[in-house]
């Protein structure tokens, strides 16, 4: 079972972006894109600070988002990768199984990551994720670089937007029909 703690804490900075460009995206009629809460049994509560000190994950969880993009079912998740190789051990099996499913159910599967060092993110479609993580399982490396990256999805800096992942899930969408 494990274990939640404060270092849990090192993504919040990440999806505290993604939950207010996700505010944006639903003020503008784009999208409605909720963040899926991890559900936890709290052991250690600071009765003067009222917040939880020690819990535990109650079940494995899928995705960090889920929602819908003018119609079409979405879901993601949020990855901070402090050099420019990402460790696919940062994503889990039960993770790629539900993305599996979400896009045989006609939904679009994605992950985030943010190369914080370089202040950058990516979108990192389904379809690609599975090439690593094939290369993984058939002996292969454990990781990607950054420079493996097709670069067309890195996020643009854009104006009123944090995490601008709407234009790379359209070129996602426009790359399948191809």
């Amino acid at each position: 079972m494990a274990t939640w703690n404060s270092r849990g804490l090192r993504g919040s900075t990440l999806e505290d972006l993604i939950n207010r460009t996700n505010e944006k995206y639903q003020e503008n009629g784009l999208a409605l894109i909720q963040k899926i809460p991890t559900p936890i049994t709290p052991i250690k509560i600071d009765k003067d600070e009222r917040h939880i000190t020690l819990a535990y994950f109650d079940q494995k969880s899928t995705v960090d988002y889920i929602g819908v993009v003018q119609g079409l079912p979405v879901c993601f998740d949020a990855k901070e990768c402090a050099a420019d190789t990402f460790a696919l051990a940062n994503i889990h099996e039960h993770q790629v199984t539900f993305m599996h499913s979400f896009e045989k159910q006609g939904g679009i599967a994605f992950f985030l990551i943010f190369f914080s060092h370089r202040n950058e993110f990516y979108y990192l479609p389904y379809v690609h994720l599975l090439y690593f993580w094939d290369r993984a399982k058939e002996g292969g490396r454990k990781s990607f670089r950054r420079e493996e990256l097709n670069p067309e999805y890195f996020l643009p800096k854009k104006q009123g937007v944090l995490v601008p992942y709407l234009d790379m899930l359209q070129k996602d969408l426009e790359e399948r029909e191809e």
